[in-house]
């Protein structure tokens, strides 16, 4: 059995204040996806990561983005999108730089984000599955729907969405390498991270409303849809939950969303077919000891892998 999470943390160092070092080493877990660390390596509290192993892609953009993934053992190896990496034992780290001998090539449009801390993958040395953590753009409006006086943010013309389409454009090419790298390897898939995008009705309790909002976009919808499949891909939480309305991983601090129950699905398990199917358990830890470790909260799948 392995229990694998994945957190968009929203800062190592709030996430600390808030108890994330007592539920990590509480909850069992054998990895740990997270996204949004936001701390240089210099800026990391002590003992960030508890005893686990930690490769962190920290990127170069100050205060922002920041991906890691947490195994109990040592990853076989570590990947990255030709950024630099910290891979750190207990009592001992290094940087991991360059790509892997058997890296795939960076696919075309994702060269510009190679250094914003958004990817990192590893192969787990526990069983036969490479593991990846993602943080997609969060994006914007289309400049047709940018109303001055109704945003929380400055209209820009539709330059916060224009990007997040091109990431995700170049990042479905790379996706389906990568899958297929991992299966050259002998290994399962599993991508997990803060996709900013939520797939259906049942993933937004107000979908009416949100129809016309960044994140449930029908071209961001149709994009997610795409990665999906029986063959390829499969969204392991909610094939645990499937008429289930969320279970949501992210509310907005603001007003009563969260005591409401008034939250978004954004945060995913994907993973290949064979994984997926031994998937036992899918839950999401709205708190830990009646403490909120983020605006997202952990989704945690127990998968019964045999290798």
């Amino acid at each position: 059995m392995l229990r694998i999470a994945s957190l968009n943390i929203n800062g190592i160092r709030a996430g600390h204040r808030r108890g994330f070092g007592d539920w990590l080493a509480t909850r069992g877990c054998d990895v740990v996806a997270l996204q949004e660390v936001r701390a240089p390596l210099d800026k990391l509290p002590e003992s960030a990561f508890g005893d686990f192993h930690v490769s962190y892609e920290p990127g170069q953009l100050a205060g922002r983005n920041g991906v890691a993934v947490l195994t109990r053992e040592r990853p076989v190896a570590v990947r990255t999108w030709d950024a630099e990496v910290l891979v750190r034992a207990l009592g001992e780290d290094h940087l991991h730089t360059g790509p892997a001998p058997d890296e795939v090539p960076l696919a075309r449009g994702l060269g510009r984000h190679a250094h914003e801390g958004r990817y990192v993958e590893v192969d787990l040395a526990e069983a036969p599955i490479t593991v990846a953590s993602l943080y997609l753009p969060k994006g914007g409006l289309p400049a047709h729907l940018q109303k001055p006086g109704r945003m929380r943010e400055e209209p820009d013309g539709g330059a916060r969405y224009e990007r997040k389409m091109r990431f995700m454009a170049a990042f479905a090419r790379q996706l389906s390498r990568t899958r297929r790298a991992a299966a050259a390897r002998g290994r399962e898939f599993l991508l997990m991270g803060d996709l900013n995008v939520a797939h259906t009705r049942l993933d937004v309790a107000a979908w009416r409303r949100s129809q016309r909002a960044e994140g449930f976009l029908p071209e961001e919808r149709e994009w997610l849809d795409a990665q999906l499949s029986p063959r390829t891909l499969v969204d392991v939480v909610r094939s645990v939950h499937p008429e289930t309305e969320g279970p949501y991983t992210w509310w907005s601090w603001l007003g009563q969303a969260y005591a409401r129950d008034a939250g978004w699905r954004i945060d995913y398990h994907l993973a290949t077919p064979r994984l997926a199917r031994t998937a036992v358990a899918a839950e999401v830890d709205r708190e830990h000891h009646g403490v909120r470790l983020s605006d997202h909260s952990p989704v945690v799948v127990d998968y019964d892998f045999g290798g």
